[in-house]
């Protein structure tokens, strides 16, 4: 068995190694057009911010080291420029010398990756508008920082473009962050995205949402390199700069497998079918170039992630070696660090599934991340997205602390093919300081499994009913957290005993703090004649729409 892999990095280097730990005769040669084969892309920003103080460490396995401990022939600086299915060759050139040699395959991997997309806009091509996407990318970034650069604009509100603005800002740069969407993050819904941007804002991070950059250029071409590019907006906005950090997404690196002939889907990721086989049965496809199948919603992705990419690596590894493997699919399962914030999701958005028109339910909740009397208990905010007969189709969440716990436990159970009504009875760990007696995913398994019942009828801050009564059953004493504009108050206390001031000709949608005592207010009314709703996740949820 002759075996060729393209590309290194997570996807790359996991089938190399697994190939190698199933068949210590075959064999082996990887290459790498770059010079690193397995580098820890996720913590470039945290090394611009010092965060991880030695460059070093990002390299997880330099590529003398992967050659001892896996007996792979690594030839980093080599790019494979053509692929020759028929006769089962591929070209490469070393880009050292320029030469360029014919290497056959019995099997070949193809592990290209991604790239950052650089608009087509006046400017982009400055040497002070840059990337982060590799390590040479992240020295260029420290070393503008290192010249005395006191001013950044990142272009994007993604993963990295997030992450970059953090780290210069903790350095003490004045940051901008331009995003084309009215959100930061678009893995979540606009609603759930917006304590972020509370966050930024706090941090000292500029925001300007809803805008598309239309040039970039500097004061005068006369003047030296030095010099203050401008930023310019599409509202006529500009933005003053010692350099820009350009983060709006990436695309597939395809074109290797275009010029082969394997079939691409629409967004020209590289086709590939349940066992990581492209059109060629000899040709396997794994990484960011790959489409994948989308657990949610059967539909083809792009979806560029660590994770899953490290797995397709292994699975065609298997598979090229004789086992028979399925690679199931993608639920873009991601989280982020935001300063203080963690936002966290799994599945698809709200926002996704109205585009598709598919069925959907949804409820809120605020719950704390661990029992409420042991100290330094922090509240979050999650969402569940739920079908018809329960089937769990996303989870969003932000806090300051136990939010990758609970996506991870509900993306776990959406892999496991589980429902909300299963949610409820997950049996998870307790103790004050981690959790609850009923654990944040636990309520909301209850809460969904309570609309599928019909216990409760859940209304939202964005689609309140026409000419709805508005009763707040908070306290009192909790009017200054913010009210509803028109709605009276009856505390839950006393609310048996006032059902008559309450009209019955209306329609009432009950709401206090976080919806728990709004959802025993709603049981209350019904039971009692009464046409009644409640406001899923109470005042804190009409917040994250209204922004009080």
């Amino acid at each position: 068995m002759k075996l060729l892999i393209v590309g290194g990095v997570a996807a790359g280097a996991s089938a190399a190694a697994r190939a190698r730990r199933l068949d210590e005769n075959a064999e082996i040669i990887l290459f790498e057009r770059g010079q690193f084969i397995s580098f820890a892309n996720c913590g470039l920003p945290y090394h611009i911010g010092k965060v991880i103080p030695n460059r070093r460490q990002l390299l997880i396995m330099p590529a003398a080291a992967f050659r001892a401990r896996n007996r792979v022939d690594v030839r980093t600086l080599h790019e494979v420029t053509a692929v020759n299915r028929a006769e089962k060759k591929v070209s490469v050139r070393n880009l050292n010398t320029g030469e360029s040699h014919l290497e056959t395959y019995d099997k070949l991997v193809l592990a290209t990756g991604a790239s950052p997309i650089r608009p087509s806009i006046p400017g982009a091509d400055d040497p002070d508008v840059m990337q982060l996407w590799t390590i040479g990318d992240m020295d260029r970034i420290i070393a503008r920082v290192e010249r005395g650069a006191k001013k950044c604009v990142v272009v994007g509100g993604g993963f990295v473009g997030l992450e970059v603005a953090e780290n210069l800002r903790e350095l003490g740069l004045e940051v901008t962050i331009v995003e084309m969407l009215p959100q930061v993050l678009p893995t979540l819904d606009y609603e759930m995205a917006q304590p972020l941007a509370q966050e930024l804002r706090r941090a000292g991070v500029n925001l300007a949402l809803n805008r598309r950059v239309v040039e970039i250029h500097r004061a005068s071409t006369e003047e030296e390199i030095d010099s203050d590019l401008h930023v310019v907006l599409d509202d006529e906005t500009e933005l003053e700069a010692k350099f820009v950090v350009m983060s709006v997404g990436v695309r597939p690196n395809s074109e290797l497998a275009e010029a082969a002939g394997l079939e691409l889907s629409a967004r020209k990721g590289v086709i590939v079918n349940q066992y990581l086989q492209t059109s060629d049965p000899d040709i396997y496809a794994v990484g960011d170039a790959i489409a994948v199948r989308d657990l949610v919603t059967d539909d083809l992705a792009q979806i560029p992630l660590a994770g899953p990419a490290n797995r397709q690596g292994r699975i065609a590894a298997d598979n090229i070696m004789g086992r028979q493997r399925v690679y199931r699919g993608t639920l873009g399962t991601s989280v982020v660090k935001l300063f203080s914030k963690t936002a966290g999701s799994a599945g698809v958005t709200e926002r996704r599934l109205r585009a598709a028109g598919q069925a959907y339910q949804k409820v809120y909740l605020h719950p704390y991340d661990h029992a409420t009397y042991y100290p330094g208990a922090k509240q979050m905010a999650m969402k569940l997205l739920f079908g018809p007969e329960g089937k769990i189709l996303g989870i969003q969440a932000v806090g300051e602390k136990g939010v990758d716990k609970r996506v991870d436990v509900v993306a776990t159970a959406m892999l496991a093919g589980m429902t909300v009504f299963q949610l409820e009875d997950l049996e998870l760990s307790y103790a004050p300081p981690y959790g609850a007696a009923r654990d944040p995913v636990n309520v909301a398994g209850m809460l969904a499994a309570n609309v599928l019942r019909g216990d409760t009828s859940p209304v939202y801050p964005d689609s309140l009913p026409d000419g709805a009564f508005v009763l707040d059953v908070r306290e009192p004493s909790e009017v200054a957290e913010g009210t509803i504009p028109g709605s009276q108050m009856i505390p839950l206390g006393q609310l048996r005993a006032r059902l008559n001031e309450l009209p019955r000709d209306k329609k009432i949608v009950t709401s206090c703090r976080v919806g728990l005592r709004g959802y025993l207010a709603e049981r209350i009314l019904r039971q009692n004649g009464f046409n009644a709703a409640n406001l899923s996740g109470g005042l804190n949820t009409w917040k994250l729409y209204h922004g009080t």
